[in-house]
C-alpha cells in the first residue's frame, strides 16, 4: 500500500468533481474546489473519519469492497478504479524489472510491414524494435544509446530549439500527456525497477512540465487515433495510429499507416526509398 500516493490520488479526484455531478445541491460557494470530504464517505458508504485519514495518508489498508465504494462515489473510471486498487495494495502489481526483449515473431512481423512504420515501446517509453520505415519517418535509432532512444525523455528534455525534437508532430503536448499517464501505471506496475523510478526523478527534476503534469495524478487519457508528422523530406505526413499490447511482456506495438492511394501512403512509400538519410 502506497499511503502517500493513495492520498493524493483520492484529492485530486475529490477535487475534480462538482456536487451536481453526483445529485448533491451545490448550495453556498465553497471555499475550496470540488467535493467536500464527508460527501464523498457518505456516497461512499464510510464514517467521514476514516475517508479523512485516508486523504491524509494514515489510515490502514481498506478493502476492496471500500474501495469499490469510493470508486463509485468518485467516479472513477475503470482504469482509475484499477488505478486505486494498486495503490492500496489490493491488486497485483509486478515487482520484478519491465522487460526489454522483443519476441521473435514481432520483430518478424514489423520487418514484414513495408507500407507501415512500426516500432515496439517498452513500459517507460524504451523504443526497443523499429522497422526501416519508422527509422525513416522519425528517427534512426540505430545510431543512439539505449538512453537516447527513450520517447518519454525526447518529449520532456529534448531542446525546444531543435525542429525535431519530437519528430516534428503536431500534438507535442497531447503526447507528453499521454507519456505521463503511462509512466504513472509503469510505476505502479514496477515500483522497485530503479530504470523506472531513476527516469520518473529525473523528469520531475528537471522538467517543470512534467512535475506539473505529474501532480495531476491522471491516469487516463483519450486514445490518440491519428498523428501529423512536418517531415523535413516529405512534409506533413497524417497516419492513422494503432497501438496494441503485448500482454505478456508490457510492451507495445506501435503502428502508424495511411489509407490506400492518399497522399499521406504516397509520402510513407517516398520516405521508403528515401530512407534514413532524409529523417530527423
Amino acid at each position: 500500500m502506497d499511503k502517500q500516493e493513495l492520498a493524493a490520488f483520492l484529492r485530486t479526484r475529490r477535487e475534480r468533481l462538482r456536487p451536481e455531478d453526483v445529485g448533491l445541491p451545490s448550495g453556498q460557494r465553497r471555499r475550496t474546489p470540488g467535493l467536500r470530504r464527508e460527501e464523498v464517505a457518505v456516497l461512499a458508504h464510510i464514517s467521514t473519519e476514516y475517508y479523512v485519514r485516508l486523504e491524509q495518508g494514515r489510515a490502514p489498508r481498506p478493502s476492496g469492497e471500500v474501495l469499490a465504494g469510493i470508486s463509485g462515489a468518485l467516479l472513477l473510471t475503470d482504469a482509475e478504479s484499477d488505478h486505486l486498487h494498486a495503490l492500496a495494495g489490493t491488486a497485483p502489481t509486478r515487482n520484478g524489472l519491465h522487460r526489454r526483449d522483443v519476441r521473435p515473431s514481432i520483430l518478424a512481423l514489423i520487418e514484414r510491414l513495408p507500407q507501415t512504420a512500426a516500432f515496439v515501446t517498452s513500459a517507460i517509453f524504451e523504443v526497443l524494435a523499429w522497422n526501416e520505415l519508422a527509422a525513416a519517418l522519425m528517427q534512426d535509432f540505430s545510431v543512439l544509446e539505449p538512453a537516447e532512444r527513450n520517447l518519454a525523455r525526447r518529449a520532456f528534455l529534448g531542446s525546444r530549439e531543435v525542429a525535431g525534437s519530437l519528430y516534428g508532430v503536431s500534438d507535442p503536448a497531447e503526447f507528453r500527456h499521454h507519456v505521463v499517464m503511462e509512466l504513472r501505471t509503469a510505476l505502479t506496475r514496477y515500483p522497485k525497477d530503479p530504470e523506472v523510478t531513476g527516469l520518473i526523478d529525473e523528469l520531475y527534476d528537471v522538467s517543470t512540465e512534467f512535475a506539473r503534469l505529474w501532480d495531476r495524478h491522471d491516469v487516463q487519457g483519450a486514445p490518440m487515433l491519428r498523428k501529423t508528422f512536418r517531415h523535413p523530406a516529405v512534409g506533413e505526413v497524417t497516419v492513422d495510429c494503432d497501438s496494441l499490447t503485448l500482454t505478456d511482456r508490457d510492451q507495445h506495438l506501435v503502428l502508424y499507416s495511411a489509407p490506400a492511394g492518399s497522399r499521406d501512403a504516397e509520402a510513407l512509400a517516398l520516405l521508403n526509398v528515401i530512407g534514413v538519410g532524409g529523417s530527423f
